[in-house]
Order: structure tokens, then C-alpha cells, then sequence
């Protein structure tokens, strides 16, 4: 649960910082038994988002969808072919928004950005800051060469550029906690700069506030 808290700000003086607000849940490979090692990190990063939506919104208390639901609802909407039940096929950033609009009525704003480096920052990280403060809500991140999906939750921007807290869904292997999560990299702050510049990326933004108590 939340295992971002704790973790230390990139910048010692920020000059923005707007992160995830409300509890979540950290889905990764191999979470709940089922095997999905090398090809389900878009469907974990979905239900990091659904955990989020269960527990900041009044009007659920649904669980996140299971992989093999996902597949069948995505079925449901004509998106994929019957054969996708059951396969190893990925999903990005727009399998997302079909899901969560489909089990939490929650719409999502799509933004494509053409690289990383100075294009993410240029094009994406003042949206993710209006969308932390408005949203509080995890965003999900993808691309084409660098296709490994991401969660992201939170932006950090200062003189010296911005970052970007990132979840890997990617982890494999028996639980940890926390600290050893943010040891061993699994969240952390990345520099925009890092991420890849050949490589276009979408972001998944889902348009839902929380409101309940927190």
C-alpha cells in the first residue's frame, strides 16, 4: 500500500511537486499467483489505477479487474478478437481507458508525446501537474521502443529540469516491503532526461477526482 510514502523529493528545492493523493495498491508481476511474467505490466498498472478508483471513490467498491477480465471485457467492447481471451498480448494506454471507463464509468484523457528528454518535458509534465492537484489519481505511461508500461505518480519540477515517480510493475518474486521496494528501485524518481528520446510515448490520465474522506 503506498509505497511511494516515505520516498525523498529528487530536488532539494523543488519548485513544483504534485504527487498521487489516496491510497493504492501495488500491482506487479506474479501479485496474485497467476504467472505473467514478460508480458502483463500493462494489465498491473491497470489495476494499480482500479485500486486506487475502489479506494477513493464513493461509488465502488469493486476490485480490480483480474487479467483474464480484462481480456474478456475488452472482448465485450469489440476492441480485440476472441482469440486475445486467454493470450499473452499486451495492453497500453489505450486498452486502459477502455477498461476503466468500462468497470468504473471513469473516462480518460489520452496525451501523446513524440520522445522523452525535452519533448516529455515540454509537451506532458505541466499536465501531469494540473492532473495530480485535480485528479490525484496514478497515470499509466507507455511507449514504442521503450515499451515497458509504467505507473506514474507524481511530478517534481525545479531549475535543474523535472522528474517523474515512477512505479515498475515489473517486479517478480515474494513480497517486499517498502523500503526494499524503493531500495531496489521498483518506485522512484526518474529524470525526464533519462527516458528514452527515440521513443514516442502515451499517457493514460484518468478524469476522476477522489471523494471520499481521506
Amino acid at each position: 500500500m503506498n509505497v511511494h510514502s516515505g520516498l525523498p523529493t529528487p530536488l532539494s528545492d523543488p519548485v513544483r511537486l504534485s504527487i498521487v493523493s489516496g491510497d493504492y495498491q501495488y500491482f506487479h508481476y506474479g501479485c496474485d499467483g497467476f504467472n505473467d511474467r514478460g508480458w502483463g505490466c500493462g494489465y498491473r498498472t491497470i489495476q494499480t489505477i482500479s485500486s486506487w478508483l475502489r479506494f477513493n471513490r464513493v461509488d465502488t467498491l469493486r476490485p480490480p479487474p483480474s487479467i483474464s477480465e480484462i481480456q474478456r471485457a475488452l472482448v465485450s467492447m469489440e476492441d480485440k478478437p476472441d482469440c486475445f481471451c486467454g493470450s499473452r498480448e499486451w495492453v497500453g494506454t489505450v486498452e486502459a481507458s477502455l477498461v476503466l471507463e468500462h468497470f468504473y464509468n471513469v473516462p480518460s484523457r489520452l496525451i501523446h508525446v513524440r520522445g522523452g528528454g525535452s519533448d516529455l518535458e515540454t509537451v506532458a509534465v505541466e499536465d501531469l501537474h494540473r492532473h495530480f492537484q485535480k485528479h490525484g489519481s496514478p497515470v499509466m505511461m507507455g511507449g514504442d521502443r521503450d515499451n515497458s508500461s509504467k505507473g506514474v505518480l507524481g511530478v517534481c519540477s525545479g531549475k535543474e529540469g523535472s522528474f517523474l515517480l515512477v512505479l515498475d510493475p515489473h517486479y517478480w518474486g515474494p513480497q517486499l516491503g517498502v523500503q526494499e521496494l524503493q531500495l531496489e528501485g521498483w518506485v522512484k524518481w526518474r529524470d525526464v532526461s533519462t527516458l528514452d528520446r527515440t521513443s514516442f510515448y502515451n499517457l493514460c490520465l484518468p478524469q476522476s477526482g477522489p471523494n471520499k474522506t481521506l
